[in-house]
C-alpha cells in the first residue's frame, strides 16, 4: 500500500541516501522549485546524501551548468549521475560500433567531447569514435531531437527506416519519452528509440529504468559515503522510469504525483486524491512505497 507523505522530512532517519530525479521534481526545465530545494538541503543537513539521477543525455558537467542557471544551489546535492554519462560508457565500449551517426541537438555536442573524471581515462584508452553519415555508420547515437521545440518523432521516420534497413543498433542516451518545459510538452530521445523499435530496430538504453545508470549512481554514491550497504530511496515523477527503475533495483520509491501525471490525481497538485491515486496505481500494477504531490 502506497503511503502519502506530507514532506520528505516524514522519512527522517530512514534512508542514508536519495536518488532524486531532476526534471519535474527539482525544476521544470526553466526554474528550480523552491520547496524541493529546501527539502533536499534539509535532508543533507540531517546527514543524508543526495545523488541527482537524471535521464539527461548530457554529461554531468553540462548538467551542473544547467542547474546553476535554473537556480538550484550546489548545497542541495552531493553528486550527479546522468544517462549521458552511462551512455558515454556504452559508446566508448563500442556498443554501437566506432563509426556512428548522431541524431540530436547542437546543445548535445558535448556528449562526444566532455567526459566526467571517472570516464575520461577510459575514453583516452579507447579507439576514437568517428561521426559519419547514416549510410556509412555502424550504429546510431541518439541524444534527442534536433529541434525539440518544433519536431516530433514522425519527422524522423525516413531516417529511422533507413537505419533499420541497414541493421544499425541505436544507442539511446535518454530513455524519457516526454518532458514538460514550463507548460510545454517536448519529445525526448526515448520517443525516437520507441519508434525505432516499433519498426523492428534495436535500441540500447542506459538511463532509467535500466540498470547502467543505477550502477553508475551507486559508484558515485560510494565516492561520497562510507556506508557499505546504504539504504536508498528513489524519488521521481516518471512512473515508467523513476518508479519502475527503482522497484526493479529493489529500492524503495517516492512517486511525485504533481509532475508528468499531475492531471490524474485531482485538482490539488500538492495533495493527490487518495482514491484516484489508488485507482491509478492499480491500473499500473506497480506500487511505489510513498507518494507526494510535489517534493517538499
Amino acid at each position: 500500500m502506497t503511503e502519502i507523505l506530507r514532506s520528505l522530512a516524514d522519512l527522517a532517519g530512514r534512508y542514508d541516501a536519495v536518488f532524486c530525479d531532476l526534471w519535474g521534481c527539482l525544476h521544470n526545465g526553466k526554474t528550480a522549485f523552491p520547496a524541493a530545494v529546501a527539502a533536499l538541503r534539509a535532508y543533507r543537513a540531517a546527514g543524508g546524501v543526495v545523488v541527482l539521477v537524471t535521464n539527461s543525455p548530457r554529461p554531468t558537467s553540462n548538467v551542473i551548468v544547467q542547474l546553476d542557471g535554473f537556480g538550484v544551489p550546489r548545497d542541495a546535492w552531493d553528486v550527479i549521475a546522468t544517462s549521458g554519462d552511462a551512455a558515454q560508457m556504452g559508446m566508448l565500449s563500442g556498443g554501437v560500433g566506432r563509426r556512428v551517426h548522431h541524431i540530436g541537438a547542437p546543445k548535445d555536442e558535448v556528449f562526444f567531447t566532455d567526459f566526467a573524471a571517472d570516464l575520461a581515462a577510459y575514453a583516452a584508452s579507447q579507439p576514437p569514435i568517428t561521426r559519419v553519415a547514416l549510410k556509412d555508420a555502424e550504429g546510431i547515437v541518439c541524444t534527442g531531437l534536433t529541434d525539440d521545440q518544433t519536431e516530433t518523432p514522425e519527422d524522423y521516420r525516413a531516417a529511422l527506416l533507413l537505419g533499420k534497413t541497414l541493421g544499425l543498433p541505436m544507442l539511446c542516451a535518454n530513455p524519457d519519452i516526454i518532458v514538460d518545459m514550463g507548460d510545454k510538452r517536448l519529445y525526448c530521445a526515448g520517443a525516437l528509440a520507441q519508434a525505432y523499435e516499433a519498426m523492428g530496430g534495436i535500441a540500447l538504453y542506459f538511463g532509467k529504468p535500466h540498470p547502467p545508470i543505477y550502477d553508475l549512481a551507486r559508484r558515485r554514491l560510494a565516492q561520497v559515503s562510507d556506508k557499505s550497504d546504504p539504504q536508498i530511496l528513489c524519488i521521481g515523477d516518471g512512473f515508467g522510469t523513476d518508479i519502475q527503475g527503482g522497484i526493479g533495483e529493489g529500492l524503495d520509491t517516492l512517486f511525485i504525483t504533481g509532475g508528468l501525471e499531475a492531471d490524474s490525481f485531482g485538482p490539488d497538485v500538492e495533495n493527490p486524491d487518495p482514491d484516484l491515486l489508488t485507482q491509478w496505481l492499480g491500473a499500473q500494477k506497480l506500487s511505489p512505497s510513498f507518494a507526494m504531490g510535489r517534493l517538499r
